[in-house]
């Protein structure tokens, strides 16, 4: 029978680190004709700046494809709430960054979104040792004027922390 080595715990992903690139409002007119996917495969390669929260929170996104994101985050104790635990607030803003966007990640050149509602279901408390976590959103469903996407988020041995879902309004960008 083999051995297997319990004090180990086996890890569901590798630790990644955040991407040390700009943080600032985008340029409407570097993003006006990219596309959803374009702009968010840009900014973790400094091709867009980072929204300025990701900085704050320590939250970023580290991989996309049409459909899906995946975000990683660093929840450190100045995010941690009266009970020593990581904030609801820290942990939904993550799972409300990765459902945005997995929407995002399907809209063409010249197009928006926005959330109409969103809702997050807390499984298991995020301790404050937990170290890396990540976020895995997955588009559900694209019409004309709404998309709804699915994620949860994990620790890095697997185990599923909080789950979301999230209904956008789809609508032409300004300018």
């Amino acid at each position: 029978m083999p051995q297997h080595d319990t004090t180990t715990k086996e890890r569901a992903f590798d630790a990644a680190t955040m991407p040390e690139v700009s943080f600032s409002p985008p340029d409407p007119r570097q993003i006006a004709a990219m596309s959803g996917l374009d702009i968010l495969r840009a900014i973790p390669t400094g091709g867009v700046p980072a929204p300025t929260m990701a900085r704050t929170m320590r939250q970023w996104i580290h991989a996309v494809s049409e459909g899906q994101a995946e975000f990683r985050g660093d929840p450190g104790p100045e995010f941690l709430n009266p009970m020593g635990t990581v904030h609801g607030g820290w942990i939904m803003t993550m799972l409300d960054s990765v459902l945005g966007c997995a929407v995002h990640s399907v809209l063409g050149p010249g197009q928006n979104y926005t959330s109409m509602g969103t809702e997050v279901k807390f499984i298991r408390p995020l301790a404050p040792d937990a170290g890396q976590v990540r976020a895995l959103g997955t588009l559900v469903s694209r019409g004309r004027r709404s998309a709804t996407a699915e994620a949860r988020l994990e620790d890095a041995s697997g185990r599923l922390i909080a789950t979301g879902t999230t209904t956008c309004f789809l609508f032409p960008a300004q300018g």
